[in-house]
């Protein structure tokens, strides 16, 4: 289910809710990176917390496990000195079989104000901001294999900050594409952004049907596939999605498409390596590579920080009420 981008803006155009990338413009998702700008800059400070969501509620609610993605939201959020309320989901009523929508029904009746979700099925993110609250944003932290787009924005402020500008950037996303929430965000916004090519290198078993209708080039040879790029994106190899043997072995895969100090030798000399985590070291990508001095793998996870206080910031903006 794609997210209507309506429902993500207010009257005024401004970000109400976050729930996918596809369909915005590029003015708002700069925005986002000038305003994670400002907050990576003052993160530096000695003392990090901003009193802009101040009295504000934010609940994680994170039906998948995650340990970086829920670990930055719940530091951005103390950073902008909001209340922080994480669910276990594992231990909560809906476990117990409360409807989703009860869950919600119940956490407004304790007026928070914002829900940062992260769910195994596609579109749940939408649902919820569709059926929420008018005064609740909505922050998509990962929706089944549709959109994962305060990851995508934080690989974009990462290349943005090492090479200044998109125009004339080629990228190269490797790996599991078909499983791959990441990369659908990754893709949009390199678009939108005005990168000159985005390229996905995989083997046809991880590519989804059509793929060449997002906007990418096609690569099946990833020595092919790697000469002149300026960007390398890695990405894990999500086996707990697939349902069939996709590839012989973890050790073919690496052989044909892991990224080792050879093929990173293909590439441009300067092009640098990112990696969404976690990662799995000797199947998508040598621990010589991911530790290696191309690799900005570490400033994502540093980024992830400030981008998602941007994120939560100008949604939460959006729906302050007038005291």
């Amino acid at each position: 289910m794609l997210a209507n981008k309506n429902l993500q803006l207010n009257s005024l155009g401004k970000l109400q809710h976050f729930l996918s990338i596809e369909g915005l413009q590029k003015s708002l998702l700069t925005e986002i990176l000038d305003t994670a700008e400002s907050f990576a800059d003052m993160s530096e400070q000695q003392v990090k917390k901003f009193p802009l969501l101040r009295g504000k509620t934010i609940v994680n609610l994170f039906f998948e496990n995650s340990t970086r993605t829920r670990a930055t939201f719940e530091l951005a959020a103390t950073r902008l000195s909001a209340d922080i309320l994480s669910m276990n989901i594992a231990t909560s009523a809906t476990s117990k079989g409360e409807s989703l929508l009860d869950t919600i029904r119940n956490l407004e009746a304790m007026q928070v104000d914002m829900f940062v979700v992260r769910h195994s099925l596609s579109g749940a993110a939408h649902f919820i901001a569709e059926n929420a609250a008018p005064r609740i944003s909505v922050i998509n932290a990962g929706d089944g294999q549709h959109e994962h787009p305060t990851q995508a924005m934080l690989d974009m402020f990462t290349i943005r900050r090492v090479k200044q500008s998109f125009s004339g950037l080629r990228i190269a996303i490797v790996g599991d594409i078909l499983h791959s929430r990441v990369a659908r965000s990754q893709i949009h916004a390199l678009n939108i952004l005005g990168a000159e090519e985005v390229r996905v290198i995989a083997p046809k078993t991880l590519l989804p049907a059509q793929v060449e209708s997002l906007g990418v080039s096609v690569y099946h040879d990833l020595t092919v596939g790697l000469k002149n790029v300026d960007v390398i994106i890695m990405l894990r190899l999500q086996k707990e999605r697939m349902n069939s043997a996709l590839l012989p072995s973890e050790s073919e895969y690496f052989k044909c498409f892991g990224l080792s100090d050879d093929k990173l030798k293909i590439a441009n000399k300067d092009a640098m390596v990112m990696h969404p985590g976690p990662i799995n070291r000797g199947v998508e990508i040598s621990s010589s590579v991911a530790d290696g001095p191309q690799s900005v793998i570490l400033q994502q996870v540093t980024n992830g920080i400030a981008v998602r206080m941007a994120v939560m910031s100008m949604a939460m903006q959006c729906n302050m009420r007038t005291e």
